[in-house]
């Protein structure tokens, strides 16, 4: 990346950073109009969590026009809660580990190595976001269900032809081992977006010193590369804890028959399969939750606070490659596979089921048709409109969550304040909160008079900004910490107005991270179920609520032939971005001060 910088031509002037010469008479700080703006964008992030919030816990701890308890007395009175939150830690911890050691090498693989396969590889990894989790669930159950999965069928039929007779199995997607899985396929690209934008921005002379050094390629990424990316890997784990104490979808659908119960999935139900709702021990629950997400935020900020990691700096630099020699296909093929198992088999099973009319190992090959996927979208008059409102809230939300994100991560940077922090964390904090319960609060909130906005799009708008705004603050921080302070600082000293320096220096050098962080927030919104499932309606249909009514319906080619199409569209969105970020980093960016 490289940076073209004009001299300074003031000795001093205003920078991004307050001065004493910035405050008032009296010693209050002067607040100017770039920051007065984005600390208003930030209050109002947070007041669209908050609020409904508090309208939920008014309605906890205030019964009757009295102060209760009794709803953390009933949650600790769970039969079952102790074997309920072992559960989930080794589902979410379990899942979280193993993303994080695939994410990196993956990344590493892509960014470091000669194993790389251009703009291929940059989007393999991310193939996952492509099929909303039900639907994934969904393909893997089609796939290995014990009975009537398809690569067992298979399986038995080949080692029928050596004698060995097989009634089901060999594999059981309801299972531990089957649920981690799944779990670990979604979590990888978290993993790997933040882990290769921070090996993009690492200044690669350290590794060079390294090998001159005498060490091995191996050596150099545990010794050098690793700890440089640090804070990279920290938002990746972060956002995979996120992930997974907030998901429904895959633990209800692979779990459950397993008899493998987990916090989310009993919080829905006692949301939603229960009545009358069991709200306060929903959100008793979800104080676990909070606790959980609490430490692994601790954990992040203290890996941000003392690690050494890759800055961008004014200085041009290059990718150094790594050859590896002999393992240069064997790696490829590894990375390959890993593909077709985490995502492929599933959209093969998704598209053979919708394009077979049912779900049966016995597929009649010379009788595929397109009928189910014409049926399911085409002459479907709701699933269309589900699609425009999903592709356009998507669009919308996407943007809006991102650009404001940015702006407060960079607000939160420049200003360690114990207001900056609070900022922070209070846009963080539905990570820390069942999904569930924030879309309950909003719809409790806003649904009825005065906003009455029920069967609306912008309650649903309201509702996707609300659930992933802490994937946005992440995406964003990630971005902001890879800005060295060279370039603002010269921008600083030139004259540049705070706004001027961030529309200059700050957001050309943050496009690529920014822009991935818009990919995942467009993704995640165009398949969300959360939310969908309580704020949509035949009104303002979207596609996590459509196939919602297919799954709830049994109809398993139409959700096949729904996820297909929804596959289609957010792959499409994925190239072009990954086109785009890869052609920012080849060729850099050129930002001028003053």
């Amino acid at each position: 990346m490289t940076a073209t910088q004009t001299p300074p031509t003031a000795p001093a002037a205003p920078s991004l950073d307050p001065k004493p010469s910035s405050k008032k008479p009296g010693g209050i700080r002067r607040i100017g109009l770039f920051d007065g703006v984005t600390i208003a964008i930030g209050l109002a992030l947070v007041a669209i969590v908050v609020i409904p919030l508090l309208r939920v816990l008014i309605g906890l701890f205030w019964v009757d026009g009295q102060f209760t308890i009794d709803p953390i007395v009933r949650t600790f009175a769970i039969p079952d809660l102790g074997e309920l939150l072992i559960n989930t830690l080794i589902v979410v911890g379990g899942s979280s580990l193993a993303a994080a050691v695939i994410g990196v090498l993956l990344a590493w693989l892509n960014e470091r190595t000669n194993a790389r396969m251009g703009v291929v590889g940059d989007a393999l990894p991310l193939l996952p976001f492509l099929l909303p989790p039900v639907a994934g669930a969904v393909g893997w159950t089609m796939l290995l269900s014990p009975r009537a999965g398809l690569l067992n069928s298979w399986f038995r039929d080949f080692v029928s032809l050596f004698g060995i007779e097989l009634e089901t199995g060999p594999f059981d997607i309801n299972s531990w081992y089957g649920l981690i899985m799944v779990f670990t396929f979604y979590a990888v690209p978290f993993v790997y977006m933040n882990a290769a934008a921070s090996l993009r921005n690492f200044d690669t002379s350290l590794e060079e010193a390294s090998r001159l050094s005498g060490a091995g390629a191996i050596r150099t990424l545990v010794k050098v590369t690793l700890p440089a990316i640090a804070p990279g890997i920290g938002a990746g784990l972060l956002l995979c804890i996120w992930f997974g104490f907030g998901m429904f979808s895959i633990p209800s659908i692979i779990g459950t028959p397993a008899g493998i119960d987990v916090i989310s999935v009993r919080i829905v139900q006692l949301l939603t399969f229960t009545y009358p709702p069991e709200t306060d021990i929903a959100v008793g629950l979800s104080g676990f939750v909070v606790l959980f997400v609490g430490l692994a935020y601790m954990m992040q900020a203290r890996i941000l606070r003392k690690g050494r990691f890759a800055t961008m700096t004014g200085k041009g630099s290059r990718s150094a490659v790594t050859d590896l020699g002999a393992w240069k296909w064997p790696l490829r093929i590894l990375m390959l596979v890993y593909v077709a198992g985490s995502t492929l088999l599933p959209m093969f099973a998704l598209v053979i089921v919708s394009l077979n009319g049912y779900w049966t190992p016995n597929i009649g090959w010379d009788s595929l048709s397109l009928d189910a996927l014409r049926i399911a979208v085409l002459d479907d008059f709701i699933t269309r409109q589900a699609l425009a409102n999903s592709l356009g809230l998507g669009l919308a939300g996407g943007l809006i969550g991102i650009v404001a994100a940015a702006l407060v991560s960079l607000y939160v940077a420049r200003n360690r304040t114990a207001f900056a922090r609070g900022l922070d964390v209070g846009i963080k904090m539905p990570a820390a909160i069942s999904n569930m319960v924030i879309a309950v609060g909003i719809l409790l909130l806003l649904a009825s008079p005065p906003f009455n906005l029920s069967g609306t799009l912008i309650i649903l708008l309201i509702g996707y900004l609300a659930l992933y705004l802490p994937q946005a603050s992440i995406a964003a921080d990630a971005a902001v910490s890879g800005v060295g302070k060279e370039l603002p600082e010269a921008s600083s000293v030139s004259g540049a107005s705070p706004s001027r320096t961030f529309f200059r220096i700050y957001l050309p050098l943050m496009v690529p991270g920014l822009v991935a962080g818009w990919a995942l927030l467009f993704i995640r919104m165009v398949g969300d179920l959360t939310a969908s499932a309580i704020l949509a309606g035949t009104g303002n249909p979207v596609v996590g609520f459509r196939i919602l009514e297919v799954f709830n319906g049994g109809s398993y080619a139409l959700l096949a032939a729904l996820s297909t199409v929804l596959v289609l569209i957010t792959a499409t969105v994925l190239v072009l971005v990954m086109v785009y970020a890869r052609r920012k980093s080849r060729f850099g960016i050129t930002t001028k001060v003053g």
